[in-house]
């Protein structure tokens, strides 16, 4: 977050974040674009995602945290609450709070994704492994 004697940007850019790669993901970069410390954020959350082709989300859940995934380019195979479905760009699907999910990028292209995290989940760059 911008110190108390400047004022926050509201503009972001992938260029203006860190990359990081998540936890319980393979082939991944995420891009943390609105969150506390970029916007001052509070209730909601927006990540870019670029993962490789045939890697992404391992089985795991979000406990207390919905996420919504729109497809930006790319293809791939989302599971959740016993259903699968191939998304492509202008496709989005969610997952529940605390319902186990995986998400594979299909497409030989890497796949983009906007993640949104309600309520944010700010899962710590620092803790995880950086490009």
């Amino acid at each position: 977050m911008t110190s108390p004697d400047k004022a926050p940007s509201y503009f972001v850019n992938q260029q203006s974040v860190a990359a990081y790669h998540p936890a319980n993901h393979t082939g991944t970069t995420n891009y943390r674009l609105i969150g506390p410390e970029t916007v001052g954020a509070t209730k909601v959350e927006l990540v870019l995602g670029v993962i490789e082709k045939g890697k992404g989300a391992l089985p795991h859940s979000h406990p207390g945290i919905e996420q919504v995934c729109y497809m930006l380019d790319g293809r791939a195979l989302a599971e959740v609450g016993g259903q699968t479905r191939e998304l492509g760009p202008g496709d989005c699907c969610f997952f529940p709070a605390d319902m186990r999910h995986t998400f594979t990028v299909t497409s030989d292209t890497p796949a983009r994704v906007l993640v949104i995290y309600s309520p944010p989940y700010g899962e710590n760059p620092g803790n995880t492994i950086k490009d």
